[in-house]
């Protein structure tokens, strides 16, 4: 984009457009053309400033962020970044407002010192990557699933893991809608999201998919049918046992920047499920992943990438295709239908003595 990218702030607190508009100035490369109390004046804002990015509150009086989100996207979609509360309530508004278009979030910095930079820093980030970014037609909202969940416990046939950022939550939302209840595998997904965020999360996508969806914990079985999502600030492994395999949450240091990180994911994959392990990364700003993906191929498992066309941000799959990590590089379109085919393929697991056949299989 040549020139400054232009942001209008969306906010009914003085404080917080000021406060957005000192973070976001801090970097040469952003203008703040404008701000906003309410809805209302945003829409004419919009008309009068024509902003490449706008970052918006959910929570004001008259119109309100939901009602304004639906309204910028109706007259002309423009990338919006919601600025969310720390809280439940927040969290619910804040994934409706994904599941709608918005372009990412963050969380409102609870004053003007702690964590400051690396809240500025999130911010600007994602006001880059949403300037440079395509407006995707709105995928299609998929109706409540009023069919019964898997109900017989069943050992996975393959591990899926997924890491995802940036676009993540309504590309999830397409994906997995399509995965039918008898999938025989099981997935297991890094969101790049706060805590407490990714329980709503998991809980929308259990409403709108066949298989059951729900935040992962420590010592969660590996079953097949079933999808777990990493809480919000912890890393989430794998680790087989005897009785079951389960799932381990750590709180190590960060990697890439990131916890929950999808490398860390993914290496464990590799390292515990060998040839039975599906790597996917998709949609997101960075790299976080792109090594993990590598592993899993380097120890005969399927990778999978999504491709540009389709990617709300192509920094991850990028990353992983340019190393040569990616053994399909598919479309939204197809990707559930792809891990449908890798889980059916004829590694199956094995139990007892055959434990670690896959890894050996591998090269471990």
């Amino acid at each position: 984009m040549s020139g400054k990218i232009r942001v209008l702030v969306v906010d009914d607190s003085a404080l917080m457009r000021k406060l957005l508009t000192t973070m976001l100035e801090s970097d040469a490369a952003i203008e703040v053309v404008g701000t906003a109390m309410d809805g209302d004046f945003a829409l004419r804002k919009i008309e009068e400033l024509r902003p490449h990015v706008v970052t918006l509150d959910l929570d004001m009086p008259k119109k309100n962020g939901i009602e304004t989100l639906r309204e910028i996207m109706k007259r002309g979609p423009l990338p919006v970044i919601v600025v969310s509360a720390l809280s439940t309530d927040g969290a619910l508004v804040t994934m409706k407002a994904l599941a709608m278009g918005a372009f990412d979030f963050v969380t409102k910095p609870k004053d003007a010192t702690a964590h400051i930079a690396e809240a500025s820093a999130e911010l600007i980030a994602k006001v880059k990557a949403a300037a440079e970014c395509k407006i995707r037609p709105h995928l299609a909202r998929t109706a409540p699933v009023t069919f019964p969940k898997r109900a017989v416990q069943v050992h996975p046939t393959h591990v899926v893991a997924i890491g995802i950022s940036t676009g993540g939550p309504q590309a999830l939302e397409y994906v997995l809608a399509q995965i039918p209840a008898d999938f025989p595998g099981t997935i297991l997904v890094v969101q790049h999201m706060p805590e407490g965020f990714t329980e709503m999360f998991a809980r929308r996508l259990n409403e709108l998919c066949a298989v059951t969806v729900r935040e992962a914990r420590s010592g969660d079985t590996l079953l097949a049918g079933q999808a777990l999502v990493c809480p919000g600030n912890r890393h989430m492994k794998v680790k087989r046992l005897a009785l079951g395999d389960v799932v381990v949450l750590t709180e190590e240091e960060r990697v890439n920047g990131h916890r929950p990180s999808a490398d860390v994911l993914l290496n464990s994959v590799a390292e515990e499920f060998g040839s039975r392990a599906v790597g996917v990364v998709m949609t997101g700003m960075g790299s976080d992943g792109a090594e993990g993906l590598g592993e899993i191929k380097r120890r005969g498992g399927m990778t999978v990438a999504q491709d540009e066309e389709s990617s709300v941000v192509f920094g991850m799959p990028k990353a992983a295709i340019e190393r040569g990590y990616a053994n399909r590089v598919v479309g939204l379109d197809r990707m559930a239908a792809t891990l449908q085919a890798a889980c059916l393929s004829a590694n199956t697991p094995d139990r007892g003595d055959g434990l670690n056949k896959a890894g050996k299989a591998a090269g471990r």
